[in-house]
């Protein structure tokens, strides 16, 4: 091809780009478009959206190993967030999304009959990231992605779900009596149980007496951002203060119960050692006594591990030493000696302390 003949192809290359740059900018200027939620998109830009958001979702989800998801645990706890978390937007067994969710543009999708065309790594991405120009928001905790799995794997279970298997999952067994009473089982009991049961996810902290000024301190961290859940978050930042004293109250209030701990048997050597870290630490690698803070002379901000699931403990010092937890609060203190921990001292004083209160019971 001679000079001349690559110029005149540039040449024409050049204004056809500049036409359809200008043609572009012509048609979003008329208003021809028609933006209306009340009205669809034209046939070709609603596959050309769905074209361009299938193969985005693909190609960021590629490289994403997911977890086992078959866990009871994280059904558990995905169950519960859906129900009031997603349920409104995208329906449930029967129940229907709401008339105003709907009518959004696009309007969201029935997930019970949406999520088998997705891999498990694309729901993963999908729900961490959400979807641009529809209503699918972020997580609000993107370093949670513990809690983004949870729900994909109850996502997975959904559409298998009929209308009393769903209830079951996702019942938070509203209590009769005051209406504190009734207001905590509807906004917490879902996930944390009430005067007669555990949290039944042992990845959902157990708070039946709790401190109240603990209980507090922890639910206004996570109103003010300082505390990340993408569960949460949203529910404490809606809370006013008299809420949070009303709540941090009604779970101080409960009698301890044990917790949800699916864990296998432990070893006489496991608890030993779980034992001694807790009572004694280790000094020459700068992890101190568990028992200095959390024991029964604790001060009343800081929480009593006995009883908690060692799912639970194991997840939050993992967070803690993975810099997944913000840098405030109780967490400018455990990150620096979660990080000094190994898995094995992290697993041994998980088990130690999730038995710890039936073996005190038992005394």
């Amino acid at each position: 091809m001679t000079r001349a003949a690559i110029r005149r192809a540039i040449r024409v290359v050049l204004v056809t780009v500049l036409a359809l740059l200008l043609g572009g900018f012509l048609f979003a200027w008329s208003g021809i478009y028609n933006v209306a939620a009340s009205r669809g998109h034209w046939a070709i830009v609603d596959w050309l959206l769905a074209f361009i958001m299938s193969n985005s979702v693909e190609a960021r989800a590629l490289f994403i190993e997911p977890p086992a998801l078959d866990s009871e645990d994280m059904v558990l706890l995905g169950a519960s967030h859906y129900r009031t978390g997603c349920a409104p937007c995208h329906g449930a067994p029967g129940t229907a999304a709401g008339a105003i969710e709907q009518s959004m543009l696009p309007p969201p999708p029935v997930l019970s009959a949406a999520t088998w065309r997705w891999k498990d790594s694309e729901l993963f991405w999908i729900v961490k990231h959400g979807i641009k120009y529809t209503g699918m928001p972020a997580w609000v905790a993107q370093s949670r992605d513990d809690e983004v799995w949870a729900i994909v794997s109850f996502l997975k279970l959904l559409p298998s779900l009929d209308i009393d298997r769903y209830a079951s999952l996702t019942s938070s067994q509203h209590e009769s009596g005051s209406l504190i009473a009734r207001d905590v089982a509807i906004r917490c009991g879902g996930c944390h149980g009430g005067p007669d049961r555990a949290p039944r996810s042992a990845l959902v902290p157990l708070l039946h007496g709790q401190s109240p000024q603990y209980l507090a301190s922890a639910l206004s961290a996570y109103a003010r951002g300082e505390r990340n859940s993408g569960i949460m978050q949203p529910v404490a930042v809606g809370l006013s203060s008299s809420d949070i004293r009303h709540f941090a109250d009604y779970y101080a209030g409960l009698a301890p119960r044990p917790s949800t701990d699916r864990s296998p048997a432990v070893s006489a050597d496991r608890l030993r050692e779980g034992q001694r870290l807790a009572a004694g630490g280790e000094p020459q690698a700068g992890v101190p006594a568990c028992e200095a803070c959390h024991g029964e002379n604790r001060l009343e901000v800081y929480p009593k591990l006995a009883g908690q699931s060692a799912a639970y403990l194991a997840g939050q010092l993992r967070l803690w030493r993975n810099g997944q937890r913000p840098p405030a609060g109780a967490s400018a203190i455990m990150a620096p000696i979660a990080q000094r921990m190994t898995d094995e001292q992290i697993a041994a004083v998980s088990e130690f302390y999730a038995g710890e209160s039936s073996r005190q019971a038992g005394r």
